[in-house]
């Protein structure tokens, strides 16, 4: 990308109800103003294996991804990005890059000339809150010279001591923390950002993304919003789970692209991520009535979970009516028995945080920094604990991000790499480089003698 120095966006560029900014990204793509929402997803690959990252890149842009994040772990990182970029641009696969950074403002600082957006957490920049600003800063300068977008992306746990020590851990202090941010992006007179505020509870993130809406539309500059629920797990109740969050969000005009994180083929997000998208950029978009002829039964989870995930979290409605039918893989209508609207109403409910039926799994989609099979060990933490209730469960992919953004969960099972496991009680490691072959029992044995303690008090 050529090094230019970009004139500060007029205020033309806001969308007039919304005054939301349009934000490029490269030269073909706009996030906010009039542009449609956009659907988005992230590789798991390892960046340093190109070839396996381009070819899942290339799969990403087929199924119809706006944007493609990739991780960068290091600077030794940037080399692979830079590689990446070239080979796709040679298939002639055009697809904006966006990259992932955690904690290394360094590497951030260097790979923004390389994409064209650049996800980052300002405040795990450096302990020191000072210190996190100056590199903020140099970031933000570099990002203005070379035409690179940024998302300030803050999530639910991840948050720094400085903010929680003024507001706790909570929606109203995500939302605090990301407009400080964004107000240095106004005073550097930079507007190529988008914001995020993750949660993997849904009641938790779609608070904080309204209380983040209110404050940007009191300070008068609406900059557009990355929407998702992280580490929303994979089949039916990650499905459900990320439509109930994200399309109580859109309903009410709060979003302007959306990544669904299943923990899966992260190609297998984009047809949800896509239905999102289309029925919210239609305004004429329906509302359910409860009578459903879906066109197949993954379409009637997603219809389901945005028709009642709002009215369940703003508790408009106590018990879903769900009834009709949905169209087989062979074409065939096949009525909603009873049994399966109550599975759906089970589901809903638990997604909306209205009620367990069954253990919460926190589960997230795993990426480049992901060093162990974190798919299968999360499907046999499922399979020997799915008989639990009012407990929630992390399975995350490393030890990154992995603490912070299990706050709400009971136990966590975290990968170290090097085929071990730390297992976490609460916020506390208790059993750390534990095999991965072992660890799933280990999990297990540490909740049930918690149980039997609790039960003989």
């Amino acid at each position: 990308m050529p090094c230019i120095t970009l004139p500060s966006l007029p205020w033309s560029q806001f969308n007039d109800a919304m005054k939301t900014i349009a934000v490029p990204i490269g030269p073909k793509l706009v996030i906010g103003g009039d542009a449609p929402i956009l659907p988005q997803t992230m590789c798991n690959t390892h960046t340093a294996d190109v070839d396996a990252t381009v070819a899942q890149c290339l799969r990403m842009a087929e199924a119809g991804s706006a944007l493609i994040r990739i991780t960068v772990p290091g600077l030794q990182d940037v080399p692979h990005i830079a590689e990446i970029r070239r080979r796709l641009r040679a298939e002639g696969c055009e697809t904006p890059l966006v990259a992932d950074i955690h904690f290394s403002s360094e590497t951030a600082i260097a790979v923004a000339p390389l994409v064209e957006k650049v996800r980052i957490n300002p405040g795990n920049f450096h302990p020191d809150h000072e210190q996190a600003r100056a590199q903020f800063a140099r970031f933000l300068e570099v990002c203005k010279a070379h035409g690179t977008a940024i998302r300030v992306g803050l999530n639910h746990g991840s948050l720094g001591r400085y903010i929680t020590d003024l507001y706790g851990n909570t929606p109203h202090a995500m939302a605090k923390a990301a407009m400080e941010w964004l107000e240095m992006c106004i005073a550097a007179d930079f507007y190529r950002v988008v914001v995020s505020l993750k949660a993997s509870n849904t009641r938790v993130m779609v608070d904080a993304y309204r209380e983040l809406s209110r404050l940007m539309q009191e300070r008068g500059v609406v900059f557009p919003l990355h929407v998702g629920v992280t580490e929303a797990g994979n089949g039916d109740s990650g499905r459900i789970k990320s439509c109930v969050g994200i399309s109580a969000l859109l309903a009410e005009g709060i979003g302007n692209t959306v990544r669904v994180s299943l923990t899966e083929d992260p190609v297998n997000e984009i047809p949800v991520a896509r239905y999102l998208c289309d029925r919210y950029s239609n305004p004429q978009s329906k509302g359910g009535d409860g009578s459903y002829h879906a066109p197949s039964r993954e379409a009637l989870l997603l219809e389901v979970a945005c028709d009642w995930g709002k009215r369940l979290l703003d508790r408009e409605v106590d018990t879903p009516v769900i009834q009709g039918s949905y169209r087989d893989e062979n074409g065939r209508d096949v009525p909603i028995t009873p049994e399966l609207a109550a599975y759906l109403t089970d589901e809903l409910l638990q997604a909306s945080r209205r009620r367990f039926y069954k253990p919460e799994y926190i589960a997230c989609p795993g990426c480049g920094r992901t060093m162990y099979k974190l798919q299968e060990a999360f499907e046999a933490v499922k399979a020997r604990t799915g008989h639990l209730k009012d407990v929630v469960i992390a399975v995350m992919g490393c030890i990154v991000n992995g603490p912070g953004e299990m706050a709400d969960a009971d136990y966590g099972y975290v990968g170290e790499g090097g085929g071990r496991v730390t297992i976490y009680r609460g916020s506390d490691p208790v059993l750390r480089h534990i095999p991965d072959s072992e660890a799933v029992d280990r999990l297990v044995e540490l909740i049930e003698a918690d149980k039997t303690k609790l039960s003989t008090h």
